[in-house]
């Protein structure tokens, strides 16, 4: 089903609801790449990947919602990899190449107790359990 209307905007009914609470922007990044890979490899799973890979290289998932991010470019290893046999782990949206001082920030804002004590890495498992915990609740 397409995710964008005939005008180009995003059709929200169709959306994630995570994507439902972006801004339009991240919506129309979402719907118009879903689109053309629905066309590319036919509706499914595929479609969705090569969706949400187009949308993390531009935002961040943080709690239920999509951000934008300072700079454009891979969120983590597997991004970083690319291609049909992407290598390394996914950091399920959370922008791991950012600096610690940004990931200390957003885990303040989701209000990740302990993350003072955090290095890098541990703050990326954190902010992917809370970003996690946020979607489930407010689903």
């Amino acid at each position: 089903m397409p995710k964008t209307s005939k005008s180009g905007s995003a059709r929200k009914s169709e959306l994630p609801s995570t994507l439902q609470k972006s801004d339009a922007k991240a919506q129309r990044t979402f719907a118009k790449a879903h689109d053309a890979a629905a066309e590319e490899y036919g509706e499914g799973e595929r479609a969705h990947r090569v969706a949400y890979s187009a949308l993390k290289h531009s935002y961040e998932k943080v709690g239920d919602h999509w951000e934008a991010k300072d700079e454009k470019g891979p969120s983590d290893e597997r991004a970083r990899s690319g291609g049909p046999n992407a290598k390394g782990d996914t950091a399920e949206g959370v922008n791991a190449n950012s600096s610690k001082k940004h990931l200390m920030e957003i885990a303040r804002r989701l209000d990740i107790s302990g993350r003072s004590s955090m290095n890098k890495d541990e703050l990326v498992s954190a902010i992917k359990k809370a970003n996690r915990r946020e979607t489930a609740r407010n689903r």
